[in-house]
């Protein structure tokens, strides 16, 4: 949720609601509420973080743009500052 008068905030959780519902809930047929529990599970574990690729994150997955921050913040890590 955003801070009370800043709306511009809730653009990036707007937008995850959106690509859900039109990558996943009006594409599908649930049978049940635990059927829709793990569709939307799947969907947020396969398809969006692992194949996904948002513009925002320069057409990498989430998981490969963890990966490479990861390693560059290693690397600055590593650097000796003397």
């Amino acid at each position: 949720m955003a801070d009370v008068g800043a709306a511009w905030q809730n653009g990036y959780a707007e937008r995850l609601i959106r690509t859900i519902k039109e990558e996943e809930v009006y594409l599908s047929e649930y049978l049940d509420y635990h059927d829709v529990r793990w569709q939307l599970g799947r969907f947020l574990d396969d398809v969006y973080i692992h194949k996904r690729i948002p513009s925002a994150l320069g057409y990498l997955t989430p998981v490969e743009f963890e990966s490479l921050w990861l390693s560059r913040h290693l690397e600055l890590d590593s650097i000796p500052l003397s």
